[in-house]
């Protein structure tokens, strides 16, 4: 018997809490009670300043963002996150440009795939305008005039140019193979965007299986797969294709995928309650509260978490390359729940404790 749900099923509400306002307003900032993570020391402020100085000047110039944009860009600190991210970068310069990755991924997520109307965004057409923005990364070839049309569009509007110009600077720095590498973690992410705005579209709550699938795409992957570079060495290709190499890389990238919709969940609640997130996914395929959903993300998390420990523990001692490659992924994935459960002005915590 067939266990894909029904159209009727597809298409379930969402639970939300009773009182949204209070459960936004009972805690702010802080870890999440019970998550497993590993505690990092605070981001340098004199490095995290000069790294925000050089983004902001870096996207006025290329004029990225409308100036109305100045409160997201400062409250997202961008600096801050890439201060912790990396934490054994070589240089500013690879500080710098790994800041303006995430910049560019942030601005063609926000301009292209949120239903936003103030900054452009909308599930309907988001194919269209992915495959445009893959191809300011993964260069056209062609004739000589259909590619200068190409270099002339890639330039038409902010997220194209962020990303033609990021990748440039990247690619400066990085080897090839790792250059590539970016290039195809970047598509995976684009298809992710894509299943998740085609179930916004349908209205579908996937099953909590599904959902993890379209979040292993969806998720900060190009982030993680840049810690080398960034590190000033390379991890060889034919060793990072290794299927073990892939499993820890991803399991890294699954667990703070799911940090990221822990710490999102009250916002995401308060802009659009029927956003999916784990615990909304778990909520409405248990037929159970938010709270107790919640805690259960909680729990996936940490499994996830302990099993990327584990395995990245056993492939360290094969490899003094290998061990500096997954000490960055989990230097990452430390700094990066540094920057949700510390970055107060856009995320809260649920009362659920």
């Amino acid at each position: 018997m067939s266990t894909s749900p029904t159209a009727t099923d597809s298409a379930l509400p969402l639970p939300g809490p009773p009182d949204l306002a209070r459960a936004v307003r009972a805690r702010r900032g802080g870890a999440i009670p019970g998550l497993r993570y590993r505690k990092v020391a605070p981001a340098d402020p004199e490095k995290t300043a000069e790294v925000d100085r050089r983004l902001e000047a870096w996207a006025r110039r290329l004029d990225l963002f409308p100036k109305a944009w100045s409160g997201d860009f400062s409250g997202f600190q961008f600096g801050r996150a890439v201060v912790l991210q990396h934490p054994e970068a070589a240089d500013l310069e690879r500080l710098t440009v790994a800041g303006k990755l995430l910049l560019a991924e942030n601005i063609v997520d926000n301009c292209y795939c949120e239903e936003d109307e103030d900054k452009g965004g909308s599930r309907s057409g988001l194919g269209g305008r992915l495959i445009l923005a893959q191809a300011a990364l993964d260069p056209y070839h062609g004739t000589p005039e259909l590619q200068e049309q190409w270099q002339h569009g890639m330039q038409a509007d902010g997220p194209l140019r962020s990303y033609h110009w990021a990748l440039k600077d990247y690619a400066a720095l990085a080897t090839p193979s790792q250059t590539d590498r970016f290039v195809q973690d970047i598509a995976r992410l684009h298809l992710g965007y894509l299943g998740e705005a085609a179930w916004g579209e349908t209205r579908y709550l996937p099953r909590v299986w599904e959902y993890l699938v379209m979040r292993q795409f969806n998720n900060f992957r190009p982030c993680l797969s840049i810690v080398d570079a960034v590190d000033g060495y390379e991890l060889p290709e034919a060793v990072y294709a290794r299927p073990e190499i892939q499993r820890i890389t991803v399991l890294a990238a699954n667990a703070t995928t799911i940090v990221n919709d822990l710490y999102s969940f009250t916002k995401e609640l308060a802009s659009d309650p029927t956003h999916l997130n784990l615990p909304q996914v778990i909520a409405g395929n248990e037929r159970c509260g938010l709270k107790a959903a919640y805690l259960k993300a909680v729990g996936i998390h940490n499994q996830i978490m302990e099993a990327f420990e584990e395995e990245s523990a056993l492939l360290s001692a094969t490899s003094p390359l290998v061990e500096r490659y997954a000490r960055g992924l989990s230097d990452w994935v430390a700094g990066n729940h540094e920057w949700h459960a510390t970055n107060t002005h856009r995320y809260h915590l649920p009362n659920y404790w």
